[in-house]
């Protein structure tokens, strides 16, 4: 495999809000202290979700180049970067920051972040993933790529690429 960035600034991790503040029957998919008890739970009320929920989703993902390092680590993802469109509140937009203009691992790390929000937010989100504007040189045709289903779909559909992906999402979750 093509190494992009050999030596990347490495950055610390900052606390996990999920750590300190789950809630039960919080959305989080892996929340040990969530009891799932729907007969204490009759309200239809929807409970929105803030930007440092997603963010706690997506920051523990593993660099798919640098596979020991979290995608925080590497400031390749921040709580900044989620934004909500104010008129459609279920549409969250995540923009990532590749460490290197050329980075070949951005559809990677895009797919990652798409799939992993896909697997933990309620059906009702729209989810958008954009490269930060002038942080990669392919970030038109990046931008189109990881936001048009089909191509989602037959990326999934592909065992190497499903495999890759994976692995940069086993350790999601994890508190650092």
């Amino acid at each position: 495999m093509e190494v992009f960035n050999p030596n990347p600034t490495i950055f610390v991790p900052t606390k996990s809000r999920h750590a300190q503040f789950a809630k039960p029957h919080s959305l989080w998919l892996n929340d040990p202290d969530s009891e799932q008890d729907t007969d204490e739970d009759d309200s239809d009320e929807v409970e929105q979700i803030d930007q440092d929920e997603i963010f706690d989703l997506i920051r523990s993902i593993s660099d798919p180049e640098h596979r020991s390092m979290t995608l925080e680590q590497l400031a390749v993802v921040s709580a900044p970067q989620i934004t909500f469109n104010s008129k459609v509140p279920d549409r969250v937009t995540v923009e990532f920051t590749p460490t290197v203009p050329h980075c070949g691992m951005s559809t990677f790390i895009g797919l990652s972040i798409r799939v992993r929000l896909l697997r933990s937010l309620p059906e009702r989100y729209k989810i958008d993933i954009r490269v930060k504007p002038g942080s990669h040189e392919s970030e038109h045709a990046l931008n189109k790529q990881l936001n048009d289903k089909e191509r989602v779909a037959a990326a999934l559909e592909n065992p190497a690429l499903l495999e890759v992906l994976e692995q940069c999402l086993s350790t999601a979750g994890r508190s650092t």
